[in-house]
């Protein structure tokens, strides 16, 4: 074959041999350029079988273009030889890589993140490849890591051309069910890039026997070593990622490849922030020198856009706004809050507004001494204050670069062209922060009629939005929701890098359109914009607990959220939530109750416990809680609501009715969210009339329906047909397992 041409192909040279195939590299003399030529065997090509097999390899691999898998370009027949044309790739195959040395952690874990993600878009195509291993994976000269080899792909839009109780694949890297010669969906996948990566990670297979018999009865019988017992630099994440791949039972492994791919960069993230000394710093609130307190919203939001504009930074870490402004007033020593907030340097400043004039005054101090990195003082009109906000960032760059030389400027925003729709967002932000939400919507609007370019008053009008049907409950999301995804879209179109227009619709798709592909694609698109926003780490978590029922996920969702938020009472509660879900009551109620001296009269935090003490079988304990709740905060209709649930629990029926009266009398008035008075009639008993307002419930699209899929009150239901049918209707199609055992 050498030097002869096919089609426009000349041979070059023989790259490789297997049993699919025999592969060379070649040259397109039309494109001029190096392709690999992959050609079906002589012995293969009267057997009907392996043709098709061979053809079905290059639909697969032709229907994916990904950076992580080998691009093919098509498939042909010359003088009755099939061969596929597929990329050249300059490099070498992870089995031959193992050879000079173990991977060093960071190649590994890079490796298996390109691996995961590849073969996510081949899940989300209906492609299992079902061979994976290392001699399946090229590595470019650059480190880029390529899928190669879909001969044993199964396709859900193709031909499944396993026959019954045939053994497919390569036996050191293959599930439980495919040596068994079952069904298999994309979780075989899973084991065999889990089985991949013990390899690179410890430089041995998980069943260390030389017979493919014995390797076989291995994986069917026997646990893997732990990895941390081979290699000690491990991170405990790390083993758990691997344990959880190997799992035998495909139902205890990750449900999808996303949920892999989160933890392995979960953990490639914390690695990185290992190895290197990341500086960090929280703006604390500017002080409101002018003689009008009216003025305290400017000073505020002075330090909000100076957060905002930090956590754009590479590899700097910055403290959200609910943790650093929760020293307000307060008289604190540096060290203490440096401490409590877990930085290394503060910036503190004043702001003084007289008429169109400002004084802002700043420094940034090293939290450790007391010391003064920095500091000066600006005497300017109030249009100038953008110019100074980008003066105090570069100042600050400035001098953290010398702790870490990899900082990046923060993308351009777009910015309003006057000063006074600014001054109308800033009055807005202060308003929302105190939960004013109508007055807060009021400015942004305001702010838009100054400057209908603004994309930042979009953005936080998609925000107040959504806190109006999901957070409050006092729209119904059949109203606010379109009008969130309206504002988000048109900030978008202002500005493609506003991370938080995404969060909003990453809201709108998670409690509106119940859309979890479109959910995970807008939260992570918010994280790859700000890796500092505490609130789109807050919010994914919902995804990960309500869409995909993957608690550990969930949890590690709150945890990075609370590193960069780390005074957040709300993430503390949601972390108590996390043992709820898992039965664990007790691990809550000490949780919830820790929290007492920081905020002893918050209304959500008595709803916890009740919730907490109710499920332990307390009902003493939760209604005393749940009263409690009414008494210090708004009685709000999820208030109502959650204590009628309660009373029902404690067998207090006169008590449930009196307040299902009153839902129904407001509900002639204003909102009422269907979904509340539903739990409380599962609680009571009364079935039917549960689903019935159930039904209601999804016909509005009440956001409160997201909770169907995890909180624990729905038990007396899950056997029932329309429990399942109401999770079909919402797309849980993924849960239904989970859900209704």
């Amino acid at each position: 074959m050498i030097g002869k041409t096919i089609s426009h192909y000349k041979i070059l040279e023989k790259i490789g041999e297997g049993g699919m195939g025999i592969v060379y590299k070649a040259e397109d003399t039309k494109l001029r350029r190096e392709v690999a030529l992959k050609f079906l065997p002589k012995e293969f090509t009267a057997d009907p079988e392996a043709k098709e097999r061979f053809v079905q390899e290059a639909q697969a691999a032709a229907a994916l273009d990904h950076p992580n898998i080998c691009t093919v370009y098509e498939i042909d027949e010359i003088d009755g030889r099939t061969f596929i044309v597929m990329a050249y790739i300059e490099g070498q195959n992870l089995k031959d890589r193992f050879k000079p040395s173990l991977l060093e952690l960071e190649e590994a874990l890079a490796i298996a993140i390109q691996v995961a993600d590849g073969l996510q878009e081949a899940h989300e195509k209906g492609i299992i490849h079902r061979d994976i291993k290392p001699a399946n994976i090229m590595l470019t000269t650059k480190g880029q890591a390529k899928i190669m080899d879909f001969g044993l792909a199964k396709l859900s839009w193709g031909v499944d051309l396993t026959k019954t109780a045939t053994i497919m694949g390569t036996a050191a890297y293959m599930s439980p069910e495919q040596v068994k010669g079952g069904k298999v969906d994309h979780r075989t996948d899973i084991w065999s890039l889990g089985a991949m990566l013990y390899e690179m990670l410890t430089g041995e297979r998980p069943f260390k026997v030389t017979h493919d018999q014995a390797v076989l009865y291995a994986i069917l019988n026997e646990d893997p070593v732990p990895i941390t017992k081979i290699r000690k630099d491990i991170p405990q994440e790390l083993e758990k990622i691997v344990k959880k791949s190997l799992e035998k039972d495909p139902k205890k492994r990750y449900g999808d490849m996303d949920a892999m791919l989160d933890d392995l960069k979960s953990v490639g993230r914390k690695s990185v922030s290992t190895v290197a000394d990341k500086p960090s710093i929280a703006v604390l609130p500017f002080v409101n020198m002018s003689a009008d307190p009216e003025n305290e919203y400017f000073s505020d939001g002075l330090a909000e856009d100076l957060i905002n504009a930090l956590t754009k930074i590479t590899d700097l870490h910055v403290v959200a706004r609910t943790s650093s402004f929760a020293f307000k007033g307060e008289k604190v020593d540096i060290r203490e809050i440096g401490e409590k907030l877990n930085v290394d340097s503060l910036l503190e400043g004043s702001v003084r507004k007289v008429g169109n004039r400002i004084r802002i005054t700043a420094q940034l101090i090293k939290v450790k001494d007391g010391y003064h990195l920095w500091s000066d003082r600006y005497d300017r009109n109030m249009e100038d204050v953008f110019a100074i906000q980008d003066e105090i960032t570069e100042k600050i760059m400035d001098k953290l670069m010398i702790a870490l030389d990899v900082l990046k400027k923060p993308p351009e925003e777009h910015r309003p062209v006057n000063f006074e729709a600014y001054d109308l967002y800033l009055k807005g932000r202060y308003c929302l922060n105190k939960f004013e939400v109508d007055r807060a919507l009021t400015y942004y609007e305001q702010a838009i009629e100054q400057d209908p370019n603004y994309a930042l008053a979009y953005a936080s009008i998609a925000e107040v939005y959504t806190l109006l049907s999901t957070g409050f409950d006092i729209l119904p999301n059949k109203d606010a929701m379109p009008k969130a995804r309206d504002a988000a879209q048109k900030a978008l179109e202002l500005d493609p890098n506003l991370a938080e227009a995404y969060v909003s619709l990453g809201l709108v798709a998670l409690s509106y359109d119940w859309d979890r592909k479109a959910t995970k694609k807008y939260f992570q698109k918010a994280i790859e914009l700000n890796p500092n926003s505490a609130v789109a780490y807050q919010w994914f978590e919902f995804y990960w607990t309500y869409m995909m029922a993957d608690l550990e996920t969930a949890t590690v969702q709150l945890e990075r959220a609370l590193e960069l938020d780390p005074l957040n009472f709300l993430i503390k509660i949601r972390l108590g939530f996390m043992d709820i879900f898992k039965g664990d009551y007790e691990s809550a109620i000490n949780k919830f109750e820790a929290l007492y001296e920081f905020e002893p009269n918050y209304g959500l935090l008595y709803l916890s416990l009740a919730t907490a003490y109710a499920l332990k079988g307390d009902y003493d304990e939760a209604i005393a809680y749940g009263e409690k709740m009414l008494e210090v905060g708004p009685r709000a209709v999820a208030a109502v609501g959650n204590m009628g649930w309660l009373y029902a629990s404690a067998g207090k029926k006169e008590k449930v009715y009196e307040l299902l009266a009153e839902l129904e009398e407001r509900s002639k008035k204003g909102y009422v969210s269907s979904f509340w008075i539903a739990l409380i009639y599962i609680v009571l008993g009364e079935i039917d009339k549960s689903f019935a307002w159930f039904e209601k419930a999804y016909e509005e699209r009440d956001g409160n329906m997201i909770y169907f899929t995890v909180v624990p009150v729905f038990g007396p239901v899950k056997a029932d047909p329309r429990y399942k049918k109401l999770l079909l209707k919402m797309g849980h199609d993924n849960l239904i397992q989970k859900c209704t055992r």
